[in-house]
């Protein structure tokens, strides 16, 4: 006799979301579905109407986790529509400032799992290894885009100012300090995932993959003519859990698809591996990738030449493009600007709300128990993931239920 298990809101992930899981008589997952409960967002309606420099302000508030590759998004989207070509050093610091948060994004993730993958006697090391390498890189992002939180450097047009030669050497040191630490971390993870011998086949599944860039972003590998969106209604088969979903469901080329450190593994480096481990295989190497890139990066830049482009702030309703690879996977910002100088539309596309519809059905054909695993394997991030609904004050009966355009 089949059964649904429900974990609502599921745990060590950041805002909420629900898993529902069909199981037979063995416990097996027949069917499962993964749904954000997470309320409204509503910024893209809030910078409606406002001057093009306060969307990447107030953008970068849609989520705690995530404010670095939601302000870079935002910029890149505003540059396209205003047709802006950001200077080399600007682009450079841009690139430095997401590969030292990706790393850092990533440490925070293995914190987050250490309950499921380290040992009583590895904790504090662990933990100490987390927070050394936190601890260096939120210094580079601190130092480049002016606030380890909310980058207030970052501007449309490039970024506020260069960093000084001193800044640049001294950040040069640090981060090949930083190497040994970060492999022997990635080297700790690694290890600790495969010891937990989780069932081989765990959180596989058949969709395609999808990333733009190995470590920053290129708008033109995101095609809108491949992209649609859907209600919830129409995508989960429960109606009560389509109302209940918090999340439109993304498809390209009318399917839903993954995004994230696996993605960009298998689409740039051919990496062939699949379900749960390979996920957290994955999200370990990118940080040696990001530390070698922000390195490069760093021995580069020209601590002399021009960061910010000059731009003319009217635009002509073109609608821009920025597509930044967040730690959790593409995150695609589009905006207009119109003749008067006014953001015309604005919505955010950001990387959990593409992996929603594929995390459940990931767990099907294993036991129940292993649901959590698959769902962390991801790292979701449900603040981000959100639409609108509108209820009756009276009944709350849902008299309006549309996407982020309320």
């Amino acid at each position: 006799m089949s059964e649904t298990i429900v974990i609502s809101p599921t745990s060590r992930q950041e805002g909420h979301a629900e898993l529902r899981m069909e199981v037979d008589d063995e416990g097996i997952v027949t069917k499962g579905q993964y749904l954000s409960i997470t309320p409204v967002r509503g910024l893209e309606k809030m910078v409606t109407g406002k001057v093009p420099e306060t969307a990447p302000v107030m953008v970068q508030r849609i989520c705690g986790v995530c404010p670095i590759p939601h302000t870079l998004a935002s910029v890149e989207a505003i540059d396209d529509s205003l047709n802006i070509e950001v200077p080399k050093a600007g682009r450079q610091l841009r690139e430095l400032t997401l590969a030292a948060h990706t790393i850092n994004s990533h440490a925070i993730h293995h914190f987050l799992i250490a309950a499921d993958f380290v040992p009583p006697e590895l904790f504090a090391t662990a933990v100490k290894s987390v927070s050394e390498i936190r601890k260096t890189v939120q210094t580079v992002v601190d130092t480049v885009a002016g606030e380890g939180i909310h980058p207030s450097d970052v501007r449309i047009g490039g970024m506020a100012q260069n960093i000084s030669e001193v800044a640049r050497k001294r950040l040069y040191a640090r981060l090949k300090a930083l190497k040994p630490k970060v492999d022997e971390h990635v080297d700790l993870i690694v290890g600790l995932v495969a010891d937990k011998g989780l069932p081989e086949g765990l959180g596989v599944h058949n969709q395609p993959v999808f990333a733009t860039h190995r470590t920053y972003g290129d708008r033109t590998k995101f095609d809108m003519d491949r992209f649609t969106e859907v209600m919830p209604e129409s995508w989960y088969n429960d109606p009560e859990v389509g109302k209940k979903a918090c999340s439109t469901i993304p498809l390209y080329d009318g399917v839903n698809i993954e995004v994230g450190p696996r993605a960009r593994a298998a689409v740039f480096d051919g990496f062939k591996g699949q379900g749960v481990v390979a996920q957290h295989v994955a999200r370990a190497m990118e940080m040696k990738v990001n530390l070698s890139k922000a390195i490069d990066l760093l021995a580069e830049l020209d601590t002399s030449a021009p960061v910010m482009a000059d731009f003319d702030v009217r635009g002509t309703n073109k609608l821009g493009i920025g597509s930044v690879e967040g730690p959790r996977g593409s995150d695609t910002h589009l905006a207009t600007v119109n003749p008067d100088g006014k953001i015309g539309f604005y919505s955010a596309l950001v990387p959990t709300t593409w992996n929603i519809p594929t995390m459940g059905p990931a767990t099907e054909g294993f036991h129940h128990e292993f649901g959590p695993h698959v769902i962390r394997a991801y790292d979701p991030c449900l603040s981000c993931a959100t639409h609108v609904i509108v209820v009756d004050d009276e009944d709350n009966s849902v008299l309006k239920n549309e996407m982020v355009r309320i």
